[in-house]
């Protein structure tokens, strides 16, 4: 159920501002901090952007969207160039496949499908620099980063929540 009223749908709102915030986040994550002895943990913050968009609406710039900020993880994260990009975009083509299903469903439900969208990505992430690099990653790192991305879901449902009924054509 929307708390406010929906925002109108026009562009810089819906996918410059958080595709803005999510790359000063990530830059600020990235930072050689340490708390306690412990790095900041470093969520794949485009995967939140990216499930809100698809969940949102189509739209053709959102894909766009998401194939810079894959290339911009994989500059900043001294990945090979395409990994993240491809890896966000399989993430958004799932949930643009299965968006019809998650109409309509409660918070904890469109959680669920969040973390099933993550592991996904996650996986596919893992597969793709496991044959690029020829070696395993590390399981454990991985599965942080997966929990870390995980638990930022209401972030991603406040962004859908402001946006989801702003375009009627695509209910």
């Amino acid at each position: 159920m929307s708390y406010s009223a929906a925002q109108p749908l026009t562009p810089w709102r819906w996918l410059g501002v958080p595709m803005l915030q999510c790359l000063a986040v990530t830059l600020l994550l990235a930072l050689p901090f340490r708390v306690l002895g412990l790095r900041l943990p470093e969520p794949v913050l485009p995967l939140m952007v990216t499930f809100a968009w698809a969940v949102i609406r189509p739209s053709i710039l959102a894909p766009l969207a998401v194939l810079f900020l894959g290339l911009f993880l994989d500059i900043l994260w001294g990945a090979p160039l395409g990994l993240w990009a491809v890896t966000l975009l399989t993430a958004y083509g799932v949930v643009l496949a299965s968006r019809n299903m998650m109409a309509g469903q409660s918070q904890p439900m469109m959680w669920a499908w969040y973390a099933t969208v993550c592991v996904v990505a996650v996986a596919a992430a893992y597969l793709f620099s496991m044959l690029d690099a020829h070696r395993m990653p590390n399981l454990i790192s991985v599965f942080w980063q997966l929990l870390a991305t995980i638990v930022l879901y209401p972030f991603a449902h406040r962004l859908i929540d402001r946006f989801e009924d702003a375009d009627v054509r695509f209910r």
